[in-house]
């Protein structure tokens, strides 16, 4: 398996300020019987309250989807005390980079999703609908049209700064700022333009409720843009894969993971000879 690391700022010829994280880890695998196979790619994204990056919720999701014929990589992303634009700054660079490496890569350009946890489901949910920001194109440029993912898995994702959020990841995101933290409110960010989501959470979710996950497919229903939602009916928060691995086995949970790859099969991520 090809496995590397990528300084993103090094990559788009932008400095840190300080304390950015910025870095892209690649997984893909080298089949020798099968030179000129291409693969979609996944770009995964874990949780952590945008206070850290969740280990739970990186390699092993990663492995996972390569084990179903996708290239994967996972994005170490900056936490506070660093705030909003970055992470959303350095989620774009990943997808430029895939993107623009995809034939080195044997990447399909057109195949790239994101899958996000919890505050990573945040950061996803932001590439999904804020990826035209002004803060993306003025870091990025040309790069910044290379930003929209093709397809995101949103995992029990911190999406509202309403009634039912998440209020760390919002106040290590934007600080003080109020208006910044309606403005991320990502149900009210769903347009037409937005990359189709397959979202998942658990109903008795004791970390992000799971209204965030109704709010959201509610706004994809009412802009007409595909999606797919899986309420499962226990399970705490941060199950990631749900297995022995990941901190505790939920056997009915476990199953998101087949329903996301059968429906991004569905959306033509499919793995090419």
């Amino acid at each position: 398996m090809l496995c590397e690391k990528i300084d993103l700022y090094q990559y788009c010829g932008l400095k840190r300020k300080g304390g950015e994280e910025g870095y892209l880890n690649v997984y893909i695998p080298e089949a020798p019987d099968y030179p000129t196979r291409v693969r979609p790619a996944m770009l995964v994204i874990g949780g952590g309250g945008y206070g850290f990056v969740s280990p739970r919720e990186k390699e092993c999701i990663a492995l996972a989807y390569v084990a179903h014929g996708f290239a994967a990589f996972t994005l170490e992303y900056s936490v506070a005390p660093v705030r909003f634009p970055a992470q959303l700054i350095e989620g774009a660079m990943a997808m430029a980079y895939i993107r623009e490496n995809a034939e080195k890569l044997a990447v399909k350009p057109d195949k790239i999703a994101a899958i996000g946890f919890s505050a990573g489901g945040h950061l996803t949910g932001m590439l999904a609908t804020l990826f035209g920001r002004a803060e993306v194109k003025a870091a990025l440029n040309e790069k910044a049209a290379l930003a929209r993912p093709d397809a995101v898995i949103l995992s029990y994702p911190v999406i509202s700064s309403g009634e039912k959020a998440h209020m760390g990841s919002f106040d290590n995101l934007c600080g003080d700022n109020d208006d910044l933290k309606k403005a991320l409110s990502l149900e009210k960010c769903v347009n037409e333009k937005s990359s189709p989501a397959f979202i998942w959470a658990t109903a008795d979710d004791n970390g992000v409720p799971s209204e965030n996950s109704l709010y959201m497919a509610l706004a994809y229903k009412t802009v007409g843009v595909p999606f797919e939602l899986h309420i499962f009916e226990n399970g705490v928060h941060g199950l990631s894969l749900a297995t022995v691995e990941t901190g505790g086995i939920n056997k009915p949970v476990q199953k998101w993971l087949e329903l996301s790859v059968t429906w991004l099969y569905e959306h033509g991520f499919v793995l090419s000879d």
